[in-house]
């Protein structure tokens, strides 16, 4: 009955990509909106804090830019770092001015600066960036309720079985009544619809709605509903570690299944060590490893994930200290060349592999190409800026600091999405 429920409330993402393209008028622009102001008082930049692996809201931005629904897709921001975010995830920038920025700025009032600098825009779909477990066919099919069926204005609801009483001043005396409940009558869950709730995962609105009304739900109004495995908000509902473990059960990945690992290829110098090199009085040559990077690389071991370490033709770590780091990381150490592809690509073919089964963690410019191929890439927090725009994970830490281990848990991550990937598909496949 539940799956039976699911297929009428939602439409699988398949059939939403399957299905005839939505009739537009021909003057009618359609901007996906955001407001992420920089001044978040519960968590500092909450909305480019990492969540399972991506910045919250890159988790609606990407939702919203595979929807293929919008003529624009926009961030309205006061802040650098989550402007720069932004463009990476496939948005345009709007630079919110002060007087839209304060503690007590409304939504509205930040959607009504938009449009004042944006007078193309006909309708407006604003996301909330703390609604993570968004997907396409959510976005479309709310839509779909302005341009196919007429409304002015639709935004999503969660149904709810909660039965609400009044509140009561401590100390005064006066009794409860309840609201939505008769308590001689208490009805089952089963035997009751419940009530529908706003979830805030997102509000459209034509905008003549909202520049005349002043708010975003006017005009001939409907709602979207949502399972409440999707409405997940984040400012009021769960904490950080409940809500990535939500989203990685019913958070939308892309179009593409998130790759599953097989092979990593790992840069001594700036990502396993700082680069440094420590001299005894006799002579010997030392380099740190931090034993964060060395748990990390036996947990993909565990994984079955295949680990080979990189060293260079200049680099100066001594052959008999790489041996002990073979030995000790139980892991093979290759020296390649200025170009590492060419000396990799060998290897990768040899064990009848593709690139995008293999991760790689570089720290500078040689590292590019390889960067670029690997399924799943990343450097170290302090690599250079050419190596960073080229990477798909950049680490919190430095080289030498911690860098490893997080790439390894991203890369983890990603399996655990991919198999929650494979579970969706199941299920939709079983429900169809």
């Amino acid at each position: 009955m539940a799956s039976a429920t699911r297929r009428n409330n939602e439409t699988s993402l398949d059939e939403c990509q399957s299905s005839s393209k939505m009739p537009r008028n021909a003057k009618s622009h359609i901007a996906a909106l955001i407001l992420a102001r920089g001044g978040s008082k519960g968590i500092p930049l909450k909305n480019i804090k990492m969540l399972a692996g991506v910045p919250l809201i890159g988790w609606v931005l990407r939702a919203a830019v595979d929807s293929g629904m919008f003529d624009s897709v926009w961030v309205s921001t006061d802040h650098d770092k989550i402007e720069e975010v932004a463009k990476a995830w496939g948005a345009q920038v709007h630079r919110r001015s002060p007087k839209v920025s304060r503690d007590f700025s409304s939504s509205v009032e930040t959607i009504q600066e938009f449009l004042e600098h944006h007078k193309e825009v006909d309708i407006v779909c604003h996301f909330q960036a703390t609604s993570p477990c968004l997907h396409p066919f959510h976005v479309k099919e709310a839509l779909e309720k302005i341009t196919v069926h007429g409304y002015d204005s639709v935004f999503a609801v969660v149904r709810r079985h909660q039965f609400r009483w009044k509140e009561v001043k401590k100390g005064s005396g006066e009794k409860t009544v309840p609201f939505n409940l008769e308590p001689a009558k208490r009805p089952r869950r089963q035997d009751w619809p419940g009530e529908l709730c706003e979830n805030g995962s997102f509000y459209f609105a034509k905008k003549e709605i909202i520049e005349k009304e002043g708010h975003l739900q006017g005009g001939k109004l409907t709602y979207y509903e949502m399972l409440p495995e999707y409405s997940v908000d984040i400012d009021v509902d769960i904490d950080w570690p409940v809500a990535e473990q939500r989203v990685l059960r019913y958070g939308y990945f892309g179009k593409d299944t998130p790759e599953v690992v097989r092979l990593m290829f790992c840069n001594i110098s700036g990502c396993l060590t700082d680069g440094k090199i420590f001299m005894s009085v006799s002579g010997e040559a030392m380099v740190s490893v931090n034993t964060r990077d060395t748990t990390g690389l036996r947990m993909l071991q565990e994984e079955q994930v295949e680990v080979i370490l990189l060293t260079t033709e200049k680099d100066p770590i001594d052959p008999a200290l790489l041996q002990k780091l073979e030995d000790r990381m139980m892991c093979k150490v290759e020296k390649v060349g200025q170009e590492p592809l060419n000396d990799l690509q060998s290897i990768v073919e040899k064990k009848k592999l593709e690139w995008k089964d293999v991760a790689f963690m570089g720290f500078d410019q040689a590292d590019v190409k390889c960067l670029n191929l690997a399924g799943l890439s990343a450097v170290p927090g302090d690599a250079p800026a050419v190596a960073k725009k080229a990477a798909k994970y950049i680490c919190h830490c430095a080289g030498g600091s911690g860098a490893v281990r997080d790439f390894t848990e991203h890369i983890l991550l990603q399996k655990q999405m991919a198999k929650s990937q494979r579970e969706h598909d199941r299920i939709d496949r079983h429900n169809f």
